[in-house]
């Protein structure tokens, strides 16, 4: 709305002869108090000019061209669904003026200052008529504040109740006006002012109180919303409706009064029925793992303050029905697993879309609403076997072994440090002759050991780096059996980049982010870049879809080609399931807290394995089988 439609809209006002605010005060006349008022009114008028050199140190208004409230940063999913806002003490979303209902401009004016249009920044009669009472009442009972002094105040001054407070902020009012139009000034104003609820600016206190955008509001709506200025706490329908009703009847009844509105839509406003939204400042997050996530992300890349006040609007790489199934399938799991005597289990999981590294699914524990320590991201435990794989890669991108390389299976020692090492199966047994394939699917240490000793487990570390583990490692001896630490998104990050046949981009749970005016901050287009030796990563998924159809990870066999591997800890503390299809790879932990075994026996093909099925199963729906590139399509490395 214009100021000229504003402007258009206001009657010539006339002269009042007597003003309620001095009922019942002494034996003051009428014409005494229009003769003090207008006195008054020329005193302030003429001194403010006098005053504004002597505040040589109230702050410099021209720095408000340039001025951009904090404002709420707003997550989505990856269609757009809301899932959290993310703010410091001020909530809001900020909207321009043609944005804005006319219904709730009117009615703001008409409510904190109807001659906005008329003034430069202080009313005179309004400040005399303030004095006055004040001064019949000896302290400060009425403000006589304009829009652009109420905006001064909130932006610069404290909200004591004070003369010389009230001085400053006509000097800043009159300052203003000369560098700001009034269409600007209203427009900061409405997205600067306090609704209640912690809701700064129209929007967010729109979609509070009413569920809907600060452009759709109707007349009833916005004298609600225009009463609540004053003390929107006390005023608030959600606190009481029958008093915001009253508030809401006296704005309208001086939008009326003022011929801003007809009788009649004066009267359809009052019979209106008012549908309340719900207070959503203080709400968590819908999916709280997911926008921790985000938040940490943002925080380490643009800074706290932007996070909190930046008003930015992220788009993330998570489906929330999506994201729902998974938490849903991790709570139902963890009952089972209770059951069978896993106590104070927790679980993590997480999904990677392997040809854009997106994260679709992020679950890092049972319940966030008990504990928000996110376990896919924060907690390092040992991924046991399902470590080796990143050592039979290693093996193969020499170009000198391959999946039926036979290994031998039997009895080895070497020196560590002062001592002497001596690996073995975790069944005791030895097993001879076999093949990589055999010794990896039947998941056997020693081959693993001596191949990681063969090609170096410097190599390892690199490969490991590479794929983006950057845990503490030696290469120690026993390295390739995963006495490391590491977070599930590390090995789902890293297993993805296997069933991409070596492209790798970052993963992320980000996808976009805009600020609140569409201008691009990031933007997480996948750039996929060839890390790993193509050929090597076929061979490692190759053999690793063994696993799943001969191995100890039978438990995960869904209907459909699936490579993945098994992961348990000598002590039983950490149990692992990470697989993979061409188009979705999930690594599944479970562990406890305290870093106690779970149960004598646990272990990941047995426990963890059917958790990964029943989430591949269900998140796998509808989505069309396909086939991994057998290793035959890519060139062998040539072996050094």
């Amino acid at each position: 709305m214009s100021s000229r439609t504003l402007e258009n809209k206001q009657p010539k006002r006339r002269p009042s002869s007597g003003f309620e605010f001095f009922k019942g005060v002494g034996q003051i006349t009428g014409g005494t108090l229009l003769s003090i008022t207008m006195l008054t009114s020329s005193i302030v008028a003429g001194g403010l000019v006098g005053l504004a050199i002597s505040f040589r140190n109230l702050p410099d208004v021209r720095q408000l061209r340039n001025f951009l409230p904090s404002e709420t940063t707003y997550i989505y999913d990856i269609k757009g669904k809301l899932l959290a806002s993310v703010h410091g003490e001020a909530n809001r979303e900020v909207v321009p003026l043609d944005r804005i209902s006319p219904n709730l401009k009117r009615a703001v004016l008409a409510s904190e200052d109807s001659h906005f249009y008329y003034h430069h920044g202080i009313n005179p009669t309004g400040i005399g008529r303030a004095i006055v009472v004040n001064a019949v009442a000896g302290g400060v009972k009425e403000g006589g504040s304009t829009i652009t002094m109420q905006l001064v105040k909130n932006l610069f001054l404290s909200q004591k109740r004070a003369i010389t407070r009230k001085l400053a902020e006509a000097v800043l009012a009159i300052r203003l006006e000369q560098i700001l139009t009034k269409d600007q000034i209203l427009e900061m104003y409405l997205n600067q002012v306090y609704w209640g609820h912690n809701n700064y600016g129209v929007q967010t206190a729109a979609r509070s109180y009413f569920d809907k955008s600060s452009e759709t509001l109707t007349l009833g709506e916005s004298a609600m919303m225009a009463g609540l200025i004053q003390a929107p706490e006390e005023f608030s329908p959600f606190a009481s409706m029958k008093l915001a009703k009253q508030k809401q009847k006296e704005v309208l009844g001086r939008m009326l009064e003022l011929k801003w509105i007809t009788q009649q839509e004066y009267d359809n406003a009052l019979k209106q029925e008012i549908k309340l939204g719900r207070i959503r400042s203080f709400q968590g997050s819908a999916l709280p793992y997911v926008s921790n996530t985000v938040s940490q992300e943002l925080a380490k890349k643009f800074g706290r303050d932007a996070l909190l006040k930046g008003g930015m609007r992220v788009q993330t790489t998570v489906d929330a029905k999506f994201q729902i199934m998974a938490e849903d399938t991790v709570k139902k799991w963890h009952k089972t697993l209770l059951s069978q005597g896993l106590y104070k289990n927790q679980i993590a999981l997480v999904a990677v879309d392997p040809r854009t590294h997106f994260i679709k699914a992020l679950v890092g524990g049972v319940d966030p609403k008990v504990s928000e320590f996110n376990r896919a991201t924060q907690a390092q435990r040992q991924p046991g076997s399902s470590f080796k794989p990143f050592v039979y890669y290693t093996a193969f991108a020499t170009g000198k072994y391959g999946p039926d390389t036979t290994v031998i299976d039997a009895p080895v020692s070497y020196r560590d440090g002062d001592g002497w090492y001596y690996p073995k199966n975790y069944d005791g047994s030895f097993g001879g002759a076999m093949s990589i394939r055999k010794a990896l699917s039947v998941s056997r240490n020693i081959p693993v050991i001596k191949l990681g000793k063969a090609v170096g487990m410097s190599k390892v570390i690199e490969t490991c780096r590479t794929l983006g583990i950057m845990s503490p490692m030696e290469p120690v001896t026993s390295l390739p059996l995963g006495a490391i630490g590491v977070t599930p998104l590390e090995m789902t990050s890293a297993y993805a980049t296997f069933a991409n046949y070596g492209w790798q981009s970052p993963p992320t749970i980000i996808a976009r982010i805009t600020d609140s005016s569409g201008n691009v901050l990031l933007d997480n287009t996948p750039k996929p870049q060839l890390v790993l030796d193509p050929w090597a990563s076929a061979a490692i998924i190759d053999t690793m879809r063994s696993v799943i159809t001969e191995g100890t990870g039978k438990n995960a066999a869904i209907d459909r080609p699936a490579a993945g591997k098994t992961g348990t800890t000598s002590s039983e503390k950490d149990i692992w399931f990470v697989g993979t299809v061409p188009q979705l790879t999930t690594a599944v932990w479970v562990g406890r807290d305290d870093n106690k075994q779970l149960a004598s026996g646990a272990t990941g093909g047995v426990m963890v394995a059917p958790i990964w099925r029943d989430f591949m199963t269900k998140a796998l729906k509808g989505v069309p089988v396909e086939n991994f590139k057998p290793p035959s399509q890519f060139p062998r490395p040539k072996s050094n």
